[in-house]
């Protein structure tokens, strides 16, 4: 009997994944970034902040780095103080913006003009890598935590420290309101940022070993709202989204906004505080010889007997 003839089912190839959405506009990110540098440590002092917490970080590290790179690296202030320190030979500025790299390369320091979502280093170039206040303006940022962990050799560190999901909540809910009574709609006004535990689900995402994430929360207090929003401009912290992705805020909005702000939250002074939450991460480069967590279930201690020994120790 003639055996019926085979028929190939071709089969269905799989789909690349979908690009990430571009909410953030990195081209005018970058332009602005330009404008405000020469004017940038007037309003530096989130930053300043932060370095001094980055630098404190990689102290508590007994490790000397032989090359790092500085993403967002503004004039280069941690890269230099780490040199300084001894903490690092040798550091990388890289920066959207050519007018900081200027200042970078005045303190002697190596510079490159980098996107945080487009790095072109090769794989393995760097011991340490970080990104004081620049990530959370970065459309895809698996994908940029992703190539930072590529372009860290084994063993590498990664710092950054970025605005978290709990920053500007009191400017967030008076926009909020203020549109949606004086419009009936609503449009995005502030950007939205990642929470504690996104990020440290991120790292690990992104294939960095030993992740750490945590908080540091920080209010300023303002004589008036409008000064928060000179601030944030200076900063370079106002949003910058894509075409269709926001649009105009109307006058009347804002100043109700102002006007709620200031009903909701003035002190007996007068003044008005502003949240800033920063999200500071950590994690390693996969290497041999790592220590490595406990897996689920393999503690020979419980923790009830851990709590039953120190009351006893207590009492």
């Amino acid at each position: 009997m003639a055996r019926a003839p085979r028929v190939g089912i071709p089969l269905a190839m799989p789909s690349p994944p979908p690009a990430p959405t571009q909410i953030f506009d990195r081209a005018r990110l970058a332009a602005r970034r330009q404008r405000l540098a020469p004017n940038f440590a007037d309003y530096g002092f989130l930053r300043q902040r932060v370095i001094a917490d980055l630098e404190s970080r990689l102290d508590d590290t007994p490790r000397r780095f032989e090359r790092g790179l500085e993403l967002g690296a503004a004039g280069g202030e941690l890269s230099a103080r780490l040199i300084t320190s001894g903490k690092a030979a040798d550091m990388v500025a890289a920066d959207t913006a050519s007018a900081f790299l200027e200042v970078a390369r005045a303190r002697g320091l190596e510079s490159v003009l980098a996107d945080e979502e487009d790095l072109a280093f090769p794989p393995a170039s760097f011991d340490l890598v970080a990104a004081p206040l620049t990530l959370h303006w970065v459309n895809d940022l698996p994908g940029a935590l992703a190539r930072i962990r590529r372009s860290l050799k084994p063993d590498g560190l990664f710092v950054g420290a970025l605005f978290g999901a709990g920053t500007l909540t009191e400017l967030r809910s008076v926009l909020t309101d203020a549109e949606t009574e004086l419009t009936g709609g609503l449009a995005p006004r502030l950007s939205p940022l990642p929470g504690l535990r996104d990020m440290a689900g991120l790292l690990q995402r992104a294939g960095l070993a030993l992740p750490v994430a945590d908080r540091d929360t920080v209010t300023v207090r303002y004589a008036d709202p409008l000064r928060l929003l000179a601030d944030l401009k200076g900063m370079g912290e106002r949003a910058a989204f894509t075409r269709g992705h926001g649009r105009p805020l109307p006058r009347r909005v804002l100043a109700r906004a102002l006007e709620l702000y200031r009903e909701r939250y003035a002190a007996a002074d007068g003044r008005v505080p502003a949240t800033f939450e920063i999200v500071h991460v950590l994690g390693w480069a996969p290497a041999p010889g790592q220590p490595q967590p406990l897996k689920p279930g393999s503690a020979k201690v419980s923790l009830a007997d851990a709590v039953r020994r120190a009351q006893k120790d207590e009492s």
